[in-house]
């Protein structure tokens, strides 16, 4: 009877042995063709034994999309800012420019992931020969220099690291794009956006409603005239006590670009959100407008003013919420660009100012 049982138990542990062995050989198999079709599939064009196959943008972040482009080498010129720049078509800017632009505007960025990205491009490719700049409230912003990334944006893939890229690599997150990446070489899923990061990522324009956009644009305020009101006078202690930090990385992205034309464009958001007439928020924003003019002057960089009380941003038709406009205005915000950029043209009326040349 012992026997029996002896026997018995040897059996179960054989089986227990054989089903662990399973288990573990199966899990950790797994494991290694996952990550071996990663690399291989490689989605964001990191690796450099991966397959020879076609990568157009497949990420849904431009964080982490936007520097498989820059590496590519197809472009020499950059914008960079918030998704107020991100309807600059590049298409427009080349021939004009002479350059090959790419869009690397990110929604809801911080000024410091917009230098960052900068200095990833200047690093692996060169100084742009053009930069343009969408500059947006960040770059005011006191606490730019501690409130530095938004939305898990990855600093791992803008260093110069490249362990750390492997390591991250290898996650669900990543074997998802490789996945659709197989998929749009099967036809079943689509690019992201083009190459050159340009997307239309707001609604189609036959969808337009201006009740509904009207709601999206006064959500800070009620809807209210805008008064002609000069900013309080700020003292000499006042501005000394004012903190910019993020100015610092905008000086040293125009130093580091000496033989570039470089841009500052501060982007046309509607008056809804821009500093109010008369209040000392707005006196705040002009000094920090003046040192980013300095900075321009001493740099040589040119400086375009569409953030003011205009006829784009004073018409609520124009725009889908305070901080987005239309796509008509951004093909014309394009074509002033261009005006203002290369041949020195003012605005017919009123819509932007050239505060550097």
């Amino acid at each position: 009877m012992l026997q029996q049982a002896e026997a018995h138990n040897e059996v179960i542990a054989s089986g227990w042995h054989r089903f662990v062995t399973l288990f573990l050989g199966t899990f950790v198999g797994a494991i290694v063709a996952a990550a071996l079709f990663i690399l291989l599939v490689d989605p964001f064009d990191m690796v450099p034994f991966s397959l020879p196959i076609e990568r157009p943008l497949v990420s849904g972040s431009q964080r982490f999309a936007y520097p498989q482009a820059m590496r590519s080498g197809r472009f020499d010129s950059i914008v960079v800012g918030s998704s107020t720049a991100r309807l600059i078509d590049p298409e427009q800017l080349n021939s004009p420019f002479k350059a090959r632009f790419a869009n690397m505007a990110m929604n809801a960025s911080s000024a410091w992931e917009e230098w960052t990205t900068f200095e990833y491009f200047r690093r692996n490719v060169r100084a742009p020969k053009v930069l343009i700049v969408g500059v947006d409230d960040g770059w005011c912003d006191p606490n730019a220099d501690r409130d530095r990334t938004r939305h898990g944006f990855p600093e791992w893939m803008h260093d110069d690291d490249r362990w750390n890229d492997y390591a991250n690599l290898l996650n669900s997150g990543t074997l998802e794009l490789a996945g659709r990446l197989v998929g749009y070489h099967l036809g079943l899923y689509s690019a992201r956006s083009r190459y050159d990061g340009f997307e239309i990522f707001t609604p189609p324009e036959r969808d337009y409603d201006l009740a509904r956009a009207k709601r999206g644009i006064w959500v800070a305020q009620p809807e209210r005239p805008l008064p002609n009101l000069p900013s309080p006078p700020l003292t000499d202690a006042e501005r000394r006590a004012l903190r910019f930090p993020a100015l610092t990385w905008l000086d040293q992205m125009l130093r580091e670009t000496p033989s570039s034309t470089k841009i500052l464009a501060f982007m046309p958001v509607h008056v809804a959100i821009q500093a109010w007439p008369g209040t000392r928020a707005a006196a705040v924003e002009a000094e920090c407008k003046a040192r980013i003019v300095a900075i321009a002057e001493q740099r040589g960089a040119q400086v375009i003013d569409w953030r003011i009380a205009s006829p784009i941003t004073t018409n609520d038709s124009n725009y889908w919420d305070a901080l987005h406009y239309r796509l008509p205005i951004a093909q014309r915000i394009g074509r002033e660009l261009i005006d203002a950029a290369l041949d020195g043209k003012g605005s017919s009326d009123g819509s932007y100012r050239l505060l550097v040349r």
